[in-house]
């Protein structure tokens, strides 16, 4: 399995980027193939030495930065590090990419490059919580501003499907993020998703409402803001 590496994206790039992917080379064993200028990335691979095998570069000689419209970006940018590393999945020249980059450009670029699932009309992005033992993952958190029952019923199966795969959890439990724990809260767009959910063959077990049960910790849940599935 080889992992593309948007190397110029996120702060402090390349030379944090490379740095992680020296450490994960030499702890995981992993074949990483870095994206971006081969000259900049040489420089950066040399403070390394010996570096470890199994990574090496594919040029790249663009990147998006993170005030740019990411569809803009991505469509006249065809040399972006996203781009390149996206089409390398898409040619199965590696098996996922990784950017710290412009969320909005990845998102953008997956949908140009590699398209949609059969039978998934909007794509999610997934926040994993670690709130239990495998944690807790939510979607949608950013991809979408406005949802159609039938996203969020989809955001459903995408979710179980990640957790079982991911994590090994057969039939993971699928609930509906809401004000309420009760049957009937929420407004028209949750009301309708958790008739939906109901009758599919996920296993769906209820509206939940967003909390934490550490009333010292620092992180809480608003059910508007993360509003969607979760398994």
């Amino acid at each position: 399995m080889i992992i593309a590496l948007d190397a110029l994206g996120g702060d402090r790039t390349p030379r944090e980027s490379i740095a992680g992917a020296v450490r994960a080379a030499r702890e995981f064993g992993l074949e990483i193939a870095l994206v971006g200028p081969r000259t900049i990335m040489e420089g950066e691979l040399a403070r390394h030495e010996p570096h470890p095998p199994g990574l090496h570069i594919v040029e790249a000689s663009q990147a998006i930065g993170m005030e740019e419209s990411p569809v803009d970006a991505v469509r006249q940018k065809r040399d972006a590090t996203i781009n390149v590393g996206m089409r390398l999945v898409k040619d199965g020249g590696a098996a996922a990419l990784v950017s710290a980059g412009n969320t909005g450009a990845v998102v953008a670029s997956a949908l140009l490059n590699l398209g949609r699932l059969s039978g998934v009309e909007r794509p999610a992005i997934p926040a994993l919580f670690p709130s239990t033992d495998h944690g807790v993952l939510i979607l949608d958190v950013g991809a979408n501003a406005v949802c159609k029952p039938s996203y969020m019923v989809q955001f459903g199966y995408m979710g179980s499907a990640y957790m079982e795969r991911i994590f090994g959890i057969e039939r993971p439990r699928v609930g509906l993020l809401n004000i309420g724990e009760e049957e009937g809260k929420g407004n028209d767009l949750t009301q309708e998703v958790y008739e939906k959910l109901k009758k599919t063959p996920l296993n769906f077990v209820a509206t939940l409402r967003g909390r934490t049960s550490r009333p010292a910790a620092s992180m809480s849940l608003s059910p508007m803001a993360l509003r969607g599935t979760f398994s």
